[in-house]
């Protein structure tokens, strides 16, 4: 690949080049008889050394491509393209964590209704595990950016609890060993709805 082509070239470690570049083209769709201007765009890594060290005999080459309208940079647009990984993550949540792989009904107003209460309970949970970051969350190997939903229902809405009633107030116990006991009263304090 010629660099005269690429508007960009970057080299983030030794041995990994990275080109990237896009051209306008205009198709014609010849069901509808108009003419798309749309973006061939491409993002090309040369790796000569491995991320270990090792050298490589013959140069590993990938390449991604991808059409668009939009007229954003490449970078924004590659960006893009590489956060719909994180999109598939939500949705495999959605049909994992939560048990909506399949709809329990062959009516779609019913699975409509499942689908948008599973909607509201899915919101609900991603709430819950974005205000569990930070303050006095238990120690992780490593930062996180969000929790998923399997980690929120199994640590914070599944937890043991003894609840008790007493001069007219209702008293949760969650015992001293729980570790996620503070994260659990900060939400429940945060979300507290208070009747008066």
């Amino acid at each position: 690949m010629a660099k005269q082509y690429c508007r960009n070239v970057t080299s983030p470690r030794d041995g990994k080049t990275v080109y990237i570049g896009s051209d306008w083209k205009t198709v014609t769709s010849k069901q509808f008889n108009t003419e798309y201007t749309l973006r061939a765009g491409y993002e090309i890594t040369e790796r000569t050394i491995d991320k270990y060290g090792q050298f490589n005999l013959v140069p590993d080459i990938e390449v991604e491509a991808w059409w668009t309208n939009l007229g954003d940079p490449d970078e924004e647009i590659i960006s893009l393209y590489h956060a719909h990984g994180e999109c598939e993550q939500f949705h495999s949540e959605v049909k994992t964590d939560m048990d909506l792989e399949r709809l329990p009904s062959g009516k779609f107003a019913t699975n409509a209704l499942i689908l948008e209460l599973g909607m509201i309970a899915y919101n609900i949970l991603r709430m819950i595990g974005q205000g569990t970051i930070g303050g006095r969350a238990p120690r992780q190997k490593r930062d996180v950016k969000r929790r998923r939903l399997r980690t929120v229902i199994s640590n914070l809405i599944m937890m043991a609890g003894h609840i008790t009633m007493h001069a007219r107030q209702l008293i949760t116990g969650l015992g001293r060993s729980n570790i996620w006991r503070h994260i659990f009263s900060d939400i429940c304090q945060k979300y507290a709805v208070t009747n008066s």
